[in-house]
């Protein structure tokens, strides 16, 4: 599967890592630094807002201790334990809305 877009924090600013991703056809959605000289006009806002939601279903799946430090051995194991993780996730968000 080949990403439409890259979505990364202002820490992964630079312009090598935008011509890798363009290269490969992906759209960098990196947001500059205030000094940047050449600052382009467009910045797509609304998918880099996608990220924190991201980053939020990350932070809540490493509440669950078996998957913050990889416990599991083997990629079936951990696969479950994280299928496990986010149906828990799942169940606790649709009851308590």
């Amino acid at each position: 599967m080949k990403p439409r877009a890259a979505l990364a924090d202002k820490g992964y600013d630079a312009k090598a890592n935008r011509v890798l991703a363009r290269a490969r056809g992906i759209a960098p959605a990196i947001p500059f630094k205030s000094n940047e000289k050449d600052r382009p006009a467009f910045f797509p806002k609304v998918l880099y807002k996608c990220r924190v939601r991201i980053e939020q279903c990350f932070g809540k799946l490493k509440r669950f201790k078996r998957v913050a430090p990889r416990c599991e051995k083997t990629e079936r194991s951990f696969t479950a334990i994280v299928a496990l993780a986010f149906s828990f996730i799942l169940i606790k968000s649709v009851h308590t809305a």
